[in-house]
């Protein structure tokens, strides 16, 4: 799907195009080959960088084609109970601005209800505010992870399978995270150079506040994984210790059992045995085994409990 908007510092309202004007912005949402070469063959831009928008596995960097600037990120959506994160371009020419992405971007009713004030003449400062949606995306994101990873560690002792089961979830979309934040951080920087786009002041300040939003939510993202990784060892050492409690208990229950067993096993045999012809000697052996298993039973709690 492709749609042409415009709004002009001229314009209160932002205005729908069935055709392209010069300082319009183009956003291709969703698009099919046809489309994608539509929009190639109208801005003279080259298929493949276009199609690199739609690659699950295209990671963030910049570069200039035609004197036109590309810049690929990654967004985080929701697909299904999975977060991942999902390609998308910039592309900044001399008289249009470019967005491409596979899925729909995030917040983007914020700008096409005019919620946010914004010139789609303004490309840089466009191109700003809508990465600033994408920082807001991450951040959305990792505050949910955050509070169900507090969650985990306040019932340490009741964690369950279910829940190892999200924290390695959790893990692993944190590292996707990273892989993305990372490289990220270095398109912010090279644009911060002002050699890929052209910046005015405020827009190297709005550069630096990404940069540095950028970076807290690395370190977000790394400080979460420490705390996932010590709520495993931890309830993995909870676990152990539990094993050695019962395998302890186990055995002293064995070794308390085998007293009767042993006695029991010697006067079966067909053998001269003590006692074996008194009226007396099944409450003498009777108070013997449970005299001699209590006395080992608390040996066992003494020792190991």
């Amino acid at each position: 799907m492709i749609r042409v908007f415009i709004k002009t510092l001229k314009e209160s309202n932002l205005r729908e195009l069935a055709h392209f004007e010069s300082g319009a912005w183009v956003m291709v949402e969703s698009p099919t080959e046809e489309e994608l070469a539509d929009v190639a063959g109208r801005f003279s831009i080259d298929l493949g960088l276009l199609k690199d928008a739609i690659d699950f596995y295209e990671v963030p960097r910049i570069e200039i084609e035609d004197s036109a600037t590309f810049i690929y990120t990654q967004f985080p959506i929701e697909a299904g109970l999975h977060i991942v994160t999902i390609p998308v371009l910039f592309v900044l020419g001399r008289d249009f601005f470019i967005t491409v992405s596979s899925k729909r971007f995030p917040n983007i009713d914020r700008f096409l209800e005019e919620k946010l004030e914004f010139f789609t003449t303004q490309k840089t400062k466009l191109f700003l505010q809508l990465f600033s949606e994408v920082n807001s995306a991450y951040n959305q994101h990792l505050t949910r992870i955050i509070r169900q990873v507090k969650s985990s560690r306040i019932k340490l002792e009741k964690i369950t399978n279910q829940d190892i089961i999200q924290l390695v979830a959790h893990e692993e979309v944190l590292n996707n995270f990273l892989s993305v934040l990372i490289p990220t951080r270095n398109v912010l920087n090279s644009i911060l150079t002002g050699r890929f786009v052209r910046l005015f002041e405020e827009d190297k300040d709005l550069v630096e506040d990404l940069s540095l939003d950028n970076l807290q939510l690395t370190e977000i993202c790394k400080s979460n994984l420490k705390n996932i990784v010590n709520i495993r060892d931890a309830y993995s050492t909870i676990m152990t210790n539990n094993l050695n409690s019962i395998m302890k208990l186990l055995t002293s229950v064995t070794v308390v059992l085998m007293v009767p067993n042993i006695i029991s096993g010697l006067y079966g045999m067909n053998v001269e045995l003590p006692l074996q012809n008194s009226p007396m000697a099944f409450i003498a052996l009777t108070g013997a085994i449970v005299v001699i298993s209590v006395m080992i039973l608390l040996f066992f709690i003494r020792k190991f409990f």
